[in-house]
């Protein structure tokens, strides 16, 4: 079984390529982020392409914003909008479009797109740290639970560029990153990095002029698997031709086979960038860094 996430930045207008990715990579579950349409209009604009394909489709949308997606050939029951204890922004009461979850071949997967923070100490930093803890408090058997999305957060240092561009940013600091170790503590695995221990591997980089060619990225999409996905795993990688061309998403997607790898275990990185910058050697100011 092959499970992917991607988020898409805004899947209308990735159609052009979501649709030649799915029947290249062929994934059996693909959890997208960001769709950011409505689920009348997502079904709209893709409902009989999926169908056509034999996906299943649960969507979770609220317009121009947020928006998620579970696509699955393996089934696809028991479909869940947010999960327990979800707090919402800025009303609690009031809950964003980030999280939806089945069960796909006998396993629970979640297709989240966790808040972005935006400032270290900020009412959304906040946010962004109740809404993890709200998480690993919801999840009922981590063993058979995959959490697959944009996590907003680099877990090491080897997982960002130059560690010294981000000083002072979210997605690198010491509670997101306490925040999303308790996956760990669950029981749950990071895929990809236990399959390359000692590799740069990266699945975002900024649009800005250069970043995706120099390899400048960071690696916020995480599959965190239980032991029943863990334990059949056997390739783990991010597909960085779906980065290349015109008009990408930001992100690639990360794709994880369980039982049988139809490309073969390969990776970290697919294709390998052929010219990446030396970490430290490329003296980037990110937006919102202070002089």
């Amino acid at each position: 079984m092959r499970v992917a996430t991607w988020n898409v930045n805004s899947v209308k207008q990735r159609i052009p390529r979501l649709l030649p990715w799915l029947d290249e990579r062929q994934p059996d579950v693909v959890c997208l982020q960001e769709t950011k349409l409505s689920d009348d209009a997502f079904h709209d604009v893709l409902g009989a392409d999926l169908t056509d394909r034999g996906y299943a489709i649960a969507h979770h949308g609220q317009g121009q914003w947020n928006g998620v997606a579970l696509l699955s050939r393996v089934g696809l029951d028991d479909a869940r909008n947010d999960f327990d204890g979800m707090p919402g922004y800025p009303d609690p009461n009031t809950l964003e479009a980030r999280a939806v979850s089945a069960v796909c071949g006998g396993l629970r997967v979640y297709s989240l797109y966790v808040p972005n923070g935006r400032v270290p100490d900020s009412d959304h930093y906040t946010y962004k740290l109740d809404w993890l803890a709200a998480l690993s408090r919801s999840i009922d058997d981590p063993s058979s639970t995959m959490l697959c999305g944009d996590m907003n957060i680099a877990p090491t240092d080897a997982d960002v560029f130059d560690p010294d561009a981000y000083v002072g940013h979210t997605h690198v600091t010491e509670p997101e990153r306490a925040a999303l170790a308790r996956f760990e503590v669950l029981g749950l695995h990071d895929v990809v990095r236990e399959r390359w221990p000692d590799s740069r591997v990266f699945s975002y980089w900024d649009y800005r002029a250069g970043m995706f060619h120099k390899d400048l990225g960071m690696r916020i999409d995480l599959i965190l698997a239980g032991s029943q996905a863990a334990d059949r795993t056997v390739a783990a990688w991010v597909d960085r031709k779906a980065r290349k061309g015109t008009k990408p998403s930001d992100h690639a997607p990360v794709i994880v086979d369980l039982d049988d790898a139809p490309d073969g275990d390969i990776g970290p990185m697919v294709p390998p960038p052929s010219n990446p910058a030396k970490r430290g050697s490329s003296k980037v100011k990110l937006p919102q860094s202070t002089d």
